[in-house]
């Protein structure tokens, strides 16, 4: 994973100047700037190929989030981390991936995202067969069978997922 690599390495390189600054001199607001711009702009390029990603890669990428947050905030790698994401207002790894798959689904479903995206959105509507079912009127999406759990992570298939799994007062059409 280069995302993991190159993130890492800035981090280090950013952690090790840290002596250059004092975090008095240096407000939390550059620092968080400064990290924001190099390590969660690698960290959010292509979310939904990160979707369905393993364990241990999404431990790795969250690893790198921990490292940037505690460079922003100057704690130590023994002081808890959750309160440090939280105040920062930063999700986890794995909720960050499905938030941003959810935005993309909802410009895909409201028109704001582009045509070849939004073709791939086939409500359970337009159907024939499926205009009789209870989940015509809940605004579902049809997801497409793969025959690999490679094919379950491909766009065509997570997105119309990803919508389903919101709960029905997102998916209103008039929201």
């Amino acid at each position: 994973m280069r995302v993991y690599l190159h993130s890492f390495s800035f981090a280090s390189r950013l952690s090790a100047s840290r002596a250059s600054f004092s975090y008095d001199s240096c407000e939390q607001s550059a620092r968080q700037t400064l990290v924001q711009s190099f390590i969660h702009s690698r960290l959010d390029y292509c979310n939904s190929a990160l979707v369905g990603i393993t364990g241990h890669q999404i431990k790795r990428l969250q690893s790198i989030q921990n490292a940037a947050a505690r460079l922003i905030v100057g704690a130590s790698k023994y002081d808890a981390i959750t309160p440090t994401l939280r105040d920062l207002h930063w999700l986890p790894v794995r909720q960050r991936i499905d938030f941003k798959m959810d935005v993309l689904a909802y410009m895909c479903q409201h028109g704001m995202a582009p045509p070849y995206l939004t073709a791939m959105f086939v409500p359970t509507v337009s159907q024939q067969q499926r205009q009789r079912l209870r989940s015509s009127s809940t605004s579902t999406l049809l997801l497409p069978r793969t025959q690999t759990c490679y094919g379950d992570r491909n766009f065509a298939v997570a997105g119309p997922a990803a919508w389903n799994c919101l709960s029905a007062e997102l998916r209103r059409p008039d929201l």
